[in-house]
C-alpha cells in the first residue's frame, strides 16, 4: 500500500495524526528525541522529524478518501505536483529508511547551513565567535568560506560545517 505525504499547519502534527488514526487511517509521524534548553534546565523532548509534514498509509486514492483526509484537523494538503494534479506516494524504502533511523534511537542533528551572502557564526575552532558575511559554499565538502570585517579590511577564511551556524 503507498504512502502519501501530508502538510500539516504548523505545529498541528500529533493532531492531524490523532485524527487521522481515530478516522482509521495508518499514519506514521516520525519524532526524535533532542535535548532542549530552558532557562533553568536541558530537558530531552520528542519533535518531528519532519516539522509540518506527516505520512498516510493509504489502500485507494479515491476522492472520498482524498476528502476524508483533508477534512482532519491540522491537515492542509496531500504532497503532489503543483496544484489540482494527483498526489505522489512515498517510496516504501524511504518510509523503511525514516523507520529504521527513528527507531535507532541514534542522536541525529539537523543542519541548517547558511547560503551565499547570509550573515553566520564560527561556532569552533580559532575564530569561535566571530560573525560574519558567507562568500562561497561546497556543501558536499562542508566547507564554507566566510568574509569577517577586521579594522575595516575583509579577510575571508576557510571554515568546514561543524564549524559554522546561520544568524
Amino acid at each position: 500500500m503507498p504512502w502519501y505525504a501530508v502538510h500539516t499547519r504548523s505545529r498541528h502534527e500529533d493532531r492531524a495524526c490523532l485524527g487521522l488514526l481515530q478516522k482509521s487511517f495508518h499514519a506514521f509521524l516520525p519524532k526524535l528525541e533532542v535535548w532542549s534548553k530552558r532557562k533553568d534546565r536541558r530537558k530531552k523532548i520528542m519533535i518531528p522529524m519532519f516539522p509540518g509534514y506527516l505520512f498516510v498509509e493509504l489502500t485507494t486514492l479515491n476522492n472520498q478518501i482524498k476528502v476524508d483526509v483533508l477534512k482532519t484537523f491540522g491537515v492542509v494538503r496531500i504532497l503532489g505536483k503543483p496544484r489540482g494534479s494527483e498526489p505522489i506516494a512515498v517510496p516504501d524504502d524511504k518510509i523503511d529508511a525514516i523507520r529504521r533511523i527513528v527507531d535507532s534511537k541514534v542522536e541525529v542533528q539537523q543542519f541548517q547551513y547558511p547560503k551565499v551572502g547570509e550573515p553566520a557564526r564560527i561556532i569552533d575552532g580559532p575564530f569561535k565567535g566571530v560573525e560574519g558575511l558567507v562568500l562561497k559554499t561546497d556543501y558536499a565538502k562542508e566547507l564554507f568560506v566566510v568574509s569577517i570585517e577586521l579594522l575595516q579590511r575583509s579577510v575571508a577564511i576557510k571554515v568546514e560545517g561543524f564549524q559554522i551556524a546561520r544568524l
